[in-house]
């Protein structure tokens, strides 16, 4: 018996887990993507907030009409709310990523088993094979000296 002649009875199982262990991996890399683009997209908005507060300190030197401030009030909320909505995304990026992570760790887990289910099994076939192996020879070395035997006889 040899290492070609194992067949695991469970490795079309193993291939599956395998295949959702591979599709975990990349859907954790899709959301932390997803993450990464969610904090350019705050890191964004904070300098376009800061440029609209500096900008807010340097028009108050000169005067300005009242429709110019309640513009610029308002532009300014806007990227205030562009800003919490970037940080919610970044937040919900955050738990995707952790959640994405976990199932990643169970599939693993789950595939890990497997693979050392079918080490374990490959290793009780090898040693079989190396005793039925084993048997043979001693039989036929039993058989050699029972052939001596009886020719020195």
């Amino acid at each position: 018996m040899s290492e070609k002649t194992f067949r695991f009875g469970l490795e079309r199982v193993r291939q599956v887990r395998a295949h959702a262990e591979d599709r975990a991996k990349e859907e954790l890399a899709a959301s932390i993507a997803a993450r990464l683009r969610g904090e350019a997209l705050l890191r964004a908005a904070q300098e376009r907030l800061a440029d609209a507060h500096a900008l807010g300190r340097e028009g108050a030197e000169a005067p300005i009409s009242g429709a110019v401030l309640v513009a610029r009030q308002a532009w300014t909320e806007r990227i205030e709310r562009s800003r919490v909505d970037a940080e919610r995304e970044v937040a919900g990026a955050d738990a995707a990523v952790a959640a994405r992570r976990e199932a990643l760790a169970a599939a693993g887990r789950r595939r890990e088993a497997l693979d050392r289910l079918r080490r374990r099994k490959l290793a009780e076939h090898q040693l079989a094979g190396a005793r039925a192996e084993g048997a043979a020879l001693d039989e036929m070395a039993l058989g050699i000296h029972a052939r001596a035997g009886r020719s020195a006889a």
